[in-house]
């Protein structure tokens, strides 16, 4: 697979069918990337492990911290690594022992290890490098659009309007049309 680019549908695909996310490299640090993407995801309604030897057995917005990947109690659809590239190797080497394997490898923003990606695609496991699944579940739902950022998406749907007293959020099922509405 070509990881300098990804298409809009195989982005999609993973972010639509991933339900239990394990993030290595998980911080309790409210100003880190890690502690608001985290957040981002569980409001998004994915189920967030957070993986993080440092703070195993204490919580970062309610989900209990865990020391590895085996030690999480259900099986993982995806692992989102926030550690450097070279450690994403190990992380990739490590969630390729799980039993279920998880289906997604997911690095970070600047995180990128071709070797690791290799050994995850020969064991049938997807891979994205280099992004934010932050960032591309906001431009793939158009809601990064509402503050004047490219996404990238065009539509002929009337921009949301925003509820009064409601916090609004678009999702990627409201937006590609299974006929669910997120508000």
């Amino acid at each position: 697979m070509n990881h300098d680019s990804y298409s809009n549908d195989y982005i999609r695909g993973i972010l639509a069918s991933v339900k239990s996310i394990a993030m290595v490299g998980a911080s309790a640090n409210e100003v880190r990337p890690s502690f608001f993407v985290l957040k981002y995801l569980l409001d998004r309604g994915y189920r967030v492990h957070p993986i993080n030897p440092g703070l195993a057995g204490r919580e970062i917005l309610g989900r209990t911290v865990y020391t590895a990947l085996k030690d999480v109690p259900e099986p993982i659809d995806m692992v989102d690594v926030f550690r450097n590239s070279e450690a994403a190797g190990a992380v990739v080497d490590e969630a390729l022992l799980l039993d279920p394997k998880p289906g997604v490898i997911w690095m970070q923003l600047s995180v990128r290890n071709d070797d690791a990606a290799a050994r995850a695609e020969a064991a049938g496991l997807k891979v994205v490098m280099n992004r934010c699944p932050k960032i591309e579940l906001g431009r793939l739902s158009s809601e990064i659009a509402w503050m004047g950022v490219n996404s990238r998406t065009i539509s002929a749907k009337r921009a949301p309007q925003l509820k009064e007293g409601k916090f609004q959020k678009l999702g990627l099922r409201q937006t590609f049309g299974s006929g669910s509405s997120e508000t």
